[in-house]
């Protein structure tokens, strides 16, 4: 199964393009969308009113996790609003932080990918964290499906780590 398959993504070229480029148009029916809207659930880490963070469910290390804007209907970096882009920012820091308190790291890997040629496998703007361990190699992504129970178990851990952050 090819990694589109596995997102739900339409694998038919666009625009007589090989691959979703730089300037498709947004896809409301996109995981993260469904995600945002509830139609699609995720291992929630934080939500406010303008961003949502959530772990990968194909992690490339242990702690991996997305932080997306819910009111941005952007694609990519190339097209998002400045001040939803400042909001995850934000969120991504106060995330890596916990990440890195919470799971001891001896690095953390922040990234965003623009395009399919990028590395880009969902076109809705998203940041990923990705804890980075010595010794261990980085995965790849998608290769493999986390644990539901470990991924529930790694959430807890978060979402009550960050609870501590912010008293």
């Amino acid at each position: 199964m090819g990694i589109g398959a596995r997102y739900g993504l339409d694998s038919k070229p666009r625009h007589g393009a090989p691959h979703v480029s730089l300037t498709t148009p947004y896809d409301p029916q996109n995981i993260f969308a469904q995600i945002i809207r509830g139609d699609a659930p995720c291992y929630k880490l934080y939500e406010d009113d303008d961003v949502l963070a959530f772990l990968d469910l194909f992690p490339q290390s242990y702690g991996h996790a997305l932080v997306i804007p819910k009111r941005s209907a952007a694609c990519n970096i190339l097209d998002v609003d400045t001040d939803a882009l400042c909001k995850v920012m934000a969120v991504v820091q106060k995330l890596a932080r916990v990440i890195v308190e919470e799971l001891q790291p001896d690095g953390v890997q922040v990234a965003q990918f623009n395009g399919a040629p990028a590395g880009q496998t969902v076109f809705h703007i998203h940041v990923h964290i990705v804890p980075r361990y010595s010794g261990e190699g980085l995965g790849i992504h998608a290769a493999g499906k986390a644990d539901p129970a470990e991924l529930e178990k790694l959430q807890a851990r978060l979402v009550s780590k960050l609870a501590e952050s912010e008293h």
